[in-house]
């Protein structure tokens, strides 16, 4: 099956492209489409984090669960919306953390393409969404493939940060090698943890690592 992904992921993945799950998540999507279902993000988006961020760049991942289900949000990097669409509540805590931790402020944009070339791999764990039906397409694959992407870049990389928010995504340390990567954990951004997300200074945390190993930091600002 030939899938349209950037070329060094696709060699890392070419196995799992060829799993009868992934072709049967395939043709789940293109029936949905055919059928009128509207999903999320548009089909040249669905691999947009890997488009940004080739494997042998990625210095940080952050995990996030499933694609924004209203118009015009998803995009293809977890907690990201295009610049101009207004700031969904965990972007906005995850904003106003950085602003805490490094004394900055954000700009209002609200696309977080510069962290992906810089090297974070904003990974959703579920990729697709159909329009207004939050976690709609959890149980058609998705996770069976991006449980492979974690391992892929626990087994080809090394020293990689990975920021975990929220039981869901702690649910997916046991992927990651810890002898060899480093693993930030804590609660969700989503005002629903009610506060607990502020304080854990991911961002700065995650620079300390990265310039321990001779690593050019994140420019966390936008």
């Amino acid at each position: 099956m030939d899938v349209k992904i950037e070329n060094t992921w696709k060699q890392a993945l070419q196995e799992e492209f060829e799993k009868p799950y992934f072709a049967e998540l395939v043709s789940f999507l293109h029936a949905q489409k055919a059928s009128g279902r509207v999903i999320y993000p548009p089909g040249g988006q669905i691999f947009k984090a890997f488009e940004l961020t080739p494997l042998p760049q990625v210095k940080a991942v952050i995990l996030g669960q499933d694609p924004y289900h209203g118009p015009g949000q998803a995009m293809g990097l977890s907690f990201s919306v295009p610049d101009g669409i207004p700031a969904p509540p965990s972007l906005k805590n995850i904003f106003r953390e950085i602003e805490t931790d490094l004394g900055v402020t954000m700009s209002g944009r609200t696309g977080l393409e510069p962290w992906a070339r810089q090297g974070v791999l904003l990974l959703n764990a579920i990729l697709t969404v159909e329009a207004g039906q939050a976690a709609s397409h959890s149980g058609i694959g998705w996770q069976t493939f991006t449980d492979a992407v974690i391992k892929c870049v626990s087994d080809n990389c090394n020293g990689v940060v990975f920021l975990l928010w929220g039981n869901y995504a702690r649910g997916k340390k046991y992927l990651i090698d810890t002898s060899k990567h480093y693993v930030l954990e804590a609660a969700h951004p989503s005002p629903l943890a009610r506060g607990a997300f502020f304080g854990c200074r991911h961002f700065s945390k995650t620079n300390q690592i990265l310039e321990a190993q001779g690593k050019a930091p994140i420019q966390w600002q936008l």
